[in-house]
């Protein structure tokens, strides 16, 4: 039941999106009411209101008290190239188990890394920099950079649990660095900040720093997908 429940829940997720993106919605605009989109989707308002409220944490809308759901940001047109309105949802939701799980092998990392582990993840980093200043695609050098990070834990159960999410996390980072890469110069140089910060932190063992700084990234590259 749980399962039918969690894929009506995409189902609708997925509705939604089509809906601001066929009707050109804008940011600020109001949504359907919550009975309306039952009504069109032929769901229950629960799971209306779970999609909603995934979409929410996602950034795309924004409950307003009394007043509805309004469109906080639309998915970019590149971003659907990369991970199509149907798979949006479970790739997006990817993002709420990877800010607890890389925050904490950040911190974790900080704290258990080796010298030799230190040395890897520098040079994981040196070599996203010259991918992401070049024209290659760059993902490649952006998940072992993470990988990297998550081995640094002393503990396999984060690697492992890491690999579980890596057909959807690459999605997300091939889309990244297309976006990034579509827009000024800066937004490239931002991206390349964050990895540095974290990798400054671990460097310095301070696993409090790492831990910010890992969840900063990934709240930036999540609305790095929007326009």
């Amino acid at each position: 039941m749980h399962v039918v429940q969690e894929r009506l829940t995409d189902r609708a997720y997925t509705a939604i999106v089509e809906i601001i993106d066929d009707q050109d919605l804008s940011v600020g605009d109001r949504l359907p009411a919550e009975a309306r989109l039952a009504e069109m989707f032929g769901m229950s308002r629960t799971i209306v209101r779970e999609a909603l409220a995934r979409l929410a944490s996602d950034g795309i809308t924004e409950p307003r008290r009394g007043a509805g759901s309004f469109v906080k940001s639309r998915p970019s047109h590149r971003m659907l190239a990369f991970m199509p309105a149907s798979g949006l949802a479970a790739t997006l939701g990817t993002y709420e188990v990877r800010f607890v799980l890389e925050a904490e092998a950040a911190r974790l990392a900080a704290a258990r890394r080796s010298d030799e582990e230190m040395a890897a993840i520098e040079a994981a980093l040196a070599d996203l920099r010259r991918a992401l200043l070049s024209d290659a695609p760059a993902h490649d050098e952006d998940m072992e950079l993470h990988r990297r990070i998550v081995g640094a834990t002393a503990n396999p159960a984060f690697p492992a649990a890491f690999e579980a999410l890596v057909g959807e996390v690459e999605k997300v980072m091939r889309a990244g660095v297309d976006i990034s890469r579509s827009r000024p110069p800066e937004v490239i140089g931002a991206m390349m900040r964050e990895h540095e910060m974290i990798v400054d932190a671990i460097g310095a063992q301070d696993g409090d720093a790492a831990a910010l700084a890992m969840r900063w990234h990934l709240s930036e590259g999540r609305k790095r997908l929007m326009p």
